[in-house]
């Protein structure tokens, strides 16, 4: 008896379920990102469906045949995008799409679906890539080699991109357009110190994989890892910038739990192919927690610190610890500095002012110069030239509730030799007030 009530129920169930699937698709849009190693196409659809992907030569094109699909409008591309020349459709017997793909030199397709999340629906993901083995990382352009000693190489990662647009303020200011100006704004003061070679993970508008900007900085041989992104709150008075480096056993605090989490989901909203695994997957599942790269990294978050304290508020003044994927660098000291929260109002149009993304650019690459005065390795130019380093000394700002006594033990300097270089003839001290901080 039981089974016969439920009878109707299950057949009403599965009818809707083959309903559901056998529904015919839709293309609703088509969208290109162009990066340096690869081209990625994104079809949005109203529901998955199957698919095949070949390529076609004489002229190279791509050619995506969709199954029981059509389009809601005539696809096409403005101009071209990386290999994508132009994006054509036409209908195809049994209600099949094929669109196709205009290449202007031949490539190897990777494609794959991929499920609804907070921000796309379903979609369709072609990714095409160059058919030469050798991977070619953008990277500023750098100078000549110095005469002596090898130049330290520190890459910098705008965080998020493409499809990827991170957080956005209420003004619609995009944390994956702000970081980037910051990153380069950070590269370009980094260029300007003999033996200092930036590397960006991207220089534009495109998506690029949380273990594809690991993997740069493995190849890259990375003496530093920064990751720079802007944070986002459901409180609009939430404000400060914070820095961080990997934790394995837990997050500082819930803010650090939850800045992680809506870092890391980056891969699921721009989209990772599984299909295949990288090989140095296996070296960054090493235990982080017994390496000595997360003591350096550590240090060097603590002269981010000094440094983003003297141009904006500090949510934190120590570094904090958070389970961020990017993070987890097998021999790269790396941290990871969330500039502002986007999500205040004034901090998000802060963000988009060309001159606080250079006041913040500035701050971070002297933090980096005051990490590389005592952590740069001895065969570097810049540990063999000391002569020929920039100095940024570094300047504090005076909040509410400091001392002089506090600030001088913070900075690790003597309380008569703070006063001195400030000329202070007292203790006293007012908020607001910039304190030089004389070298230790």
């Amino acid at each position: 008896m039981r089974f016969r009530a439920w009878g109707p129920f299950a057949l009403w169930l599965v009818t809707t379920a083959w309903a559901q699937v056998a529904r015919p698709a839709e293309v609703e849009n088509v969208r290109v990102w162009s990066g340096p190693e690869a081209t990625r196409v994104v079809l949005d659809l109203s529901a998955p469906t199957d698919h095949r992907v070949f390529s076609l030569s004489n002229p190279h094109r791509i050619v995506i045949d969709l199954a029981k699909t059509s389009a809601r409008r005539a696809l096409a591309l403005p101009e071209p995008k990386g290999y994508v020349t132009a994006v054509r459709t036409g209908n195809r017997p049994g209600g099949e799409l094929r669109v196709v793909l205009d290449l202007k030199e031949p490539v190897q397709p990777k494609s794959f679906l991929l499920p609804p999340n907070e921000q796309y629906g379903h979609r369709l993901v072609i990714d095409l890539e160059p058919v030469r083995s050798d991977a070619v990382v953008r990277r500023t352009t750098a100078p000549a080699a110095p005469p002596s000693g090898r130049d330290l190489v520190v890459v910098i990662d705008p965080g998020h991109g493409g499809e990827d647009p991170g957080a956005s303020g209420k003004r619609g200011v995009r944390e994956k357009d702000v970081v980037l100006a910051i990153a380069k704004r950070l590269a370009a003061e980094l260029e300007r110190q003999p033996g200092i070679r930036p590397v960006l993970t991207r220089d534009g508008d495109y998506f690029v994989s949380l273990n594809d900007r690991r993997e740069i900085a493995h190849r890259e041989r990375a003496d530093l890892f920064v990751s720079i992104h802007a944070d986002s709150y459901r409180d609009p008075s939430a404000r400060g910038a914070t820095v961080y480096v990997l934790s394995e056993q837990g997050a500082s605090d819930e803010v650090a739990r939850r800045a992680a989490a809506r870092e890391n989901a980056s891969d699921t909203i721009g989209g990772v192919s599984l299909a295949d695994k990288d090989p140095v997957l296996r070296h960054v599942l090493l235990d982080l927690s017994q390496n000595a790269q997360l003591s350096a990294s550590t240090v060097a978050g603590e002269r981010l610190i000094d440094r983003l304290g003297t141009v904006t508020a500090m949510r934190k003044h120590q570094v904090q610890r958070a389970k961020f994927l990017v993070l987890r660098q097998p021999d790269v000291p790396a941290v990871l500095v969330e500039t502002a929260y986007i999500s205040n109002p004034s901090q998000e149009q802060a963000l988009g002012d060309a001159n606080y993304q250079a006041q913040l650019a500035r701050a971070l690459a002297a933090g980096i110069l005051d990490y590389f005065q005592t952590h740069a390795p001895p065969d570097t130019y810049f540990a063999q030239n000391p002569g020929a380093r920039v100095s940024m000394p570094i300047q504090h700002v005076i909040s509410r509730g400091e001392t002089l006594s506090k600030i001088a033990e913070r900075y690790n300097v003597s309380l008569r030799e703070l006063k001195r270089s400030n000329s202070l003839k007292s203790d006293v001290i007012r908020v607001g007030q910039v304190l030089t901080i004389p070298q230790s």
